[in-house]
């Protein structure tokens, strides 16, 4: 469906949209909010490292892929659960291959924090 708002109506608009996306997925998934508490915990853990300025703001950057994550996981669970609820393989396919986007991030993000710790 085409959004009928132009210019800053529809940026408002689509900020509307996207608050909605995420607190409906705050809501109702658990595994979001798990990340979101680790991600607050992540970022509150690293004000107490003696890091450099970059590799902080290196580091609080990162855990937002995870949330960028889980929101695309959520989303393809959402749509194939919209298709049909029956199991299905390419059902299973689909939300095991969001689940290994979830789990590559969350990975690629130790993995950086760790370099970063090490190397400073």
């Amino acid at each position: 469906m085409k959004s009928t708002h132009t210019g800053i109506k529809r940026i408002i608009h689509a900020f509307g949209y996207s608050f909605d996306g995420i607190s409906a997925t705050f809501k109702s998934e658990s595994a979001f909010r798990q990340d979101i508490i680790l991600c607050i915990s992540a970022a509150v853990l690293q004000f107490f490292l003696d890091l450099p300025l970059l590799f902080r703001i290196l580091m609080l950057v990162s855990l937002l892929f995870i949330i960028i994550a889980e929101l695309i996981n959520t989303a393809i669970e959402t749509i194939i659960d919209r298709i049909s609820p029956n199991k299905n393989p390419l059902s299973k396919k689909a939300k095991d291959i969001g689940s290994a986007i979830v789990m590559i991030t969350i990975l690629s993000v130790a993995l950086l924090w760790i370099s970063l710790i090490l190397i400073a």
